[in-house]
């Protein structure tokens, strides 16, 4: 099972890297804001990271770990299995359009 299936109950969209993006024809919509479709969705940003987690290949899903949002803040919550992975994760969210921070402050690495 993949990031989006497994945190927001969601398939993988038909072009996952435009969506990662987060572009929007609305220009009213904040980027953090924009869903995984151009439209206003509230947890828009975390939907996104989690497919960017899901676009990458050396990213399995790391079946302890959520992702969530406050704002344009990505939170990161859970366990990772190594430090190399909670780096790479770091860096693939904040490439996400939208993303300002990436909170780990509750991430355990083990």
């Amino acid at each position: 099972m993949g990031w989006l299936k497994r945190i927001f109950g969601l398939e993988k969209p038909a072009n996952p890297t435009q969506v990662v993006q987060g572009q929007s024809n609305d220009s009213s919509i904040p980027a953090e804001r924009v869903g995984l479709n151009g439209e206003y969705d509230d947890s828009g940003l975390a939907k996104r990271v989690v497919l960017a987690f899901d676009n990458e290949s050396d990213l399995a899903d790391e079946e302890r770990l959520w992702v969530a949002q406050t704002g344009s803040k990505v939170v990161l919550k859970g366990t990772v299995s190594d430090q190399a992975t909670l780096t790479k994760m770091i860096s693939v969210a904040r490439g996400v359009n939208g993303a300002t921070e990436v909170d780990v402050t509750e991430v355990t690495v083990g």
